[in-house]
């Protein structure tokens, strides 16, 4: 590789890497905060807490690795053409390959690590989530749960005991079940079991009452009452598997004897499609950035900074993608939709990059966003005048 591209590949390299970590970080702490629940609720250790954050991240990666591309991209090369860098490339008569070769070999690299993380990091990061849930939840009533104290074990499902007794028994069971917006229970009982398996909660000398959304209550005495928590149990702690927890292979050649497939054998087909569609992304992302931002440009052209038409373009093409992902499991046409979508965007953008000319969003779309930026910039300056101090006398 030759000086120059080697100076292009480390500055994308390192602009990717700015990009990259920061909003990995916060998405991934916005996903982990959303698992809280399972430390606070089951009484999980801080351990067993940072193991699930661990598994979460490998979900994150792939989503995040082509938008930090796409800024690092427009960023550096914009970067460039501010300080000339691009008018003396051209100049000196350089090909555009220097500039194209290091920026394509930097994506091809990123789309390879995202297949390898999409298809087989992922896969068993997610079995590993599901099953740490299921064992979670397996034996929650019977052994976690503190006495006299109210526990959500469910939306909309709370548990309280009285008193602990040996082996599995429990006094004073109070079960307030509001899960079907049909109707309302809640559940009395002097005493109760979760059985051997773990999927149910066996009450015995209680009443259960019954309230509709009317107001209309009614109230059943009962000897012995059994409760399902195979909801909650996941089978005994064993986590059931979908689509997105399978690897590549099963998804080309799925067992037809698994429970989850013979269900839903659509969103199998649906996931397989995606995960082979999803990794190239790096590669598409950084062909359109290169042909918004990888030629030399006047500092006095009234423009929108690449990276806002790069963003633009790469939010609306993600969006198409998992639309198209999301229709496959109703109608299989959209799989032609869901491979078109990046080989037209990559047919297009090499064909600008061939021809020498930019790729630009319609007028009218960039007209109304330079539009906006200005009023926002002018109300922005309007509020730091009037909030600055007042003037000297």
């Amino acid at each position: 590789m030759k000086l120059l591209e080697t100076y292009i590949l480390r500055r994308v390299g390192q602009m990717f890497l700015v990009a990259l970590l920061p909003v990995l970080a916060i998405i991934w702490t916005t996903q982990v905060l959303q698992r809280i629940n399972l430390v606070t609720d089951s009484g999980q250790s801080i351990g067993s807490f940072a193991k699930l954050a661990t598994m979460i991240l490998p979900s994150i990666i792939p989503v995040v690795l082509p938008f930090a591309l796409v800024i690092a991209i427009t960023q550096t090369l914009t970067t460039m053409n501010n300080d000339s860098e691009l008018t003396v490339i051209d100049a000196a008569g350089a090909r555009r390959s220097v500039l194209i070769r290091p920026i394509l070999l930097l994506a091809a690299v990123i789309s390879v690590f995202s297949f390898f993380v999409d298809n087989v990091v992922e896969p068993r990061a997610k079995t590993v989530v599901r099953q740490m849930i299921a064992e979670t939840y397996a034996d929650l009533l019977s052994s976690v749960i503190e006495e006299k104290t109210f526990r959500k074990l469910d939306e909309g499902l709370y548990v309280q005991i009285s008193q602990r007794m040996a082996g599995r028994m429990l006094k004073g069971l109070f079960v307030a079940d509001e899960r079907d917006p049909a109707y309302e229970l809640i559940y009395y009982a002097k005493e109760g079991a979760v059985d051997d398996t773990g999927t149910t909660l066996i009450m015995h000398e209680g009443e259960v009452h019954r309230k509709t959304p009317d107001g209309n209550v009614s109230v059943i005495n009962f000897d012995s009452y059994s409760f399902d928590l195979s909801d909650m149990t996941e089978n005994r702690g064993q986590a059931t598997l979908r689509a997105s927890d399978r690897d590549l292979w099963f998804l080309f050649n799925p067992d037809k004897a698994d429970k989850d497939y013979t269900i839903r054998p659509q969103s199998y087909r649906a996931e397989l499609h995606r995960r082979l569609t999803d990794w190239i992304l790096p590669v598409v992302f950084a062909l359109f950035s290169l042909a918004i931002a990888g030629d030399a440009r006047s500092h006095r052209e009234a423009r929108l900074h690449p990276m806002v038409s790069a963003l633009a373009y790469a939010f609306a093409m993600r969006w198409a993608a998992f639309y198209a992902a999301n229709q496959i499991d109703t109608d299989p046409e959209y799989i032609a939709v869901l491979y078109a979508i990046p080989i037209v965007s990559s047919i297009v953008s090499i064909v600008f990059l061939g021809l020498h000319k930019r790729l630009v969003m319609p007028s009218f779309i960039r007209d109304r966003i330079s539009s906006f930026w200005r009023r926002m910039q002018e109300r922005l300056l309007a509020a730091t005048g009037r909030t600055g101090g007042g003037t000297a006398q």
